[in-house]
């Protein structure tokens, strides 16, 4: 990794708005004509590369989304800095202004390649986590990162430096794209089975298979109804695709005195309102549990496989999105979310598809279980590797 010791000589301690900038490049996203847009939830913890993103015109920007990157900028999130997202651009497009776009001041004092790897140390993420403000959602103004100091090395050291942390990126990269390529390759098969399909001999409304109902949220002033052993869920939840696990319960009493009923395991839930990209996305149950009044419940019939019917309503992401209108949110309810046509093959053809979807996923687990494993290993990595600029 390197060869030789690290001598100091020539290191100056600098701090980071000695060397680095937030570049404020503001532009209307409607006539920047960019496509692309990056939001928090496309950046991931402990990732540099950005792997997904928004599209222009697609969905609602709110009027933070103004800020312009270009490749080679290092996109941070300052909002919740507990959660280590620090990304390399490789491509033009818009964030938020709570998403700092930054640069180095002087290429030939602070290499712009290895701005984003400082930026993911622990001594780094310490320091913009310990003077980040708020607690409910704790944030960090730049003027206070500007104060962080480190040890900053000549430039033929950092090359040196850089040479050995882009070696040990390449192999986490690698490990993520095998990983984003099993996940592709599902989203492929899928999108074959279910919207192809879908246009082609969608003729059963969901509410003739599966059983549609939404919950409640019980008052939160009566103490009474929360802290008890019956799970419930808030649409947040649906992020996390299976749901095995409630991070709120409620109480019998709450059960029978709020309207509420106990959801069974294997029903697929369909956020019907949220902010962003929430709307439209779908979760699969897999505990009893009640919900609040955001969530469709879609709890299948005898005539379909609760699998298929989760990975289905999970592809038709966007047409479901679409299928949505009323308010202003163009929210989803339990009348739309029935009415809503999807395919359904006899039960044998079912169980087939969902073997073979889920083998896909299984390498896509698996892949994915690899690539975080080494996670710990390129973090001793870089910290080795850049230990000399803290000390």
């Amino acid at each position: 990794m390197l060869e030789r010791p690290i001598s100091k000589a020539g290191w100056t301690r600098v701090a980071f708005g000695d060397v680095v900038r937030k570049v404020n490049d503001k532009v209307d996203p409607r006539d920047s004509g960019l496509e692309r847009y990056v939001a928090g939830e496309h950046m991931d913890t402990d990732d540099l590369r950005i792997r997904r993103w928004g599209l222009i015109g697609d969905d609602y920007l709110g009027p933070a989304f103004h800020m312009r990157f270009k490749p080679g900028h290092v996109l941070y999130g300052s909002r919740r800095t507990y959660l280590r997202k620090v990304a390399l651009a490789d491509f033009e497009g818009i964030t938020a202004n709570t998403t700092f776009v930054l640069a180095t001041k002087d290429p030939a004092r602070l290499m712009p390649e290895l701005l984003p790897f400082l930026m993911q140390t622990e001594a780094f993420h310490s320091y913009s986590i310990k003077h980040s403000k708020g607690s409910v959602n704790p944030y960090i103004n730049f003027s206070d990162l500007e104060a962080f100091e480190f040890l900053l090395p000549p430039i033929q050291e950092q090359a040196r430096l850089l040479e050995a942390l882009v070696a040990a990126n390449e192999v986490r990269d690698g490990l993520g794209t095998v990983a984003d390529s099993a996940a592709m390759a599902m989203r492929s098969l899928c999108k074959t089975l279910f919207i192809e399909k879908r246009k082609e001999i969608a003729r059963t409304r969901i509410g003739e298979v599966a059983t549609v109902r939404n919950g409640t949220t019980p008052s939160r002033k009566n103490p009474d109804f929360w802290n008890g052993n019956v799970p419930w869920l808030p649409t947040g939840k649906v992020n996390e695709r299976y749901i095995a696990v409630a991070d709120e319960c409620i109480t019998e009493l709450a059960l029978r005195k709020c309207s509420l009923r106990l959801i069974p395991a294997g029903s697929t839930l369909v956020a019907m309102i949220g902010e962003g990209t929430t709307r439209g996305k779908a979760a699969l149950l897999r505990i009893d549990a009640t919900t609040n009044q955001n969530f469709a419940a879609v709890s299948p019939g005898e005539g379909i496989v609760p699998e298929f019917l989760f990975y289905q309503l999970e592809s038709c992401y966007e047409p479901l999105r679409h299928w949505s209108h009323g308010t202003n949110q163009h929210a989803l309810n339990t009348k739309l979310v029935s009415d809503f046509p999807i395919w359904v093959p006899c039960l044998d053809e079912q169980k087939e598809i969902v073997a073979e979807i889920a083998a896909l996923e299984n390498q896509r687990v698996a892949a994915e279980r690899r690539r975080n494993s080494f996670q710990g290993v390129y973090q001793q990595i870089s910290e080795k590797v850049l230990e000399a600029c803290w000390v």
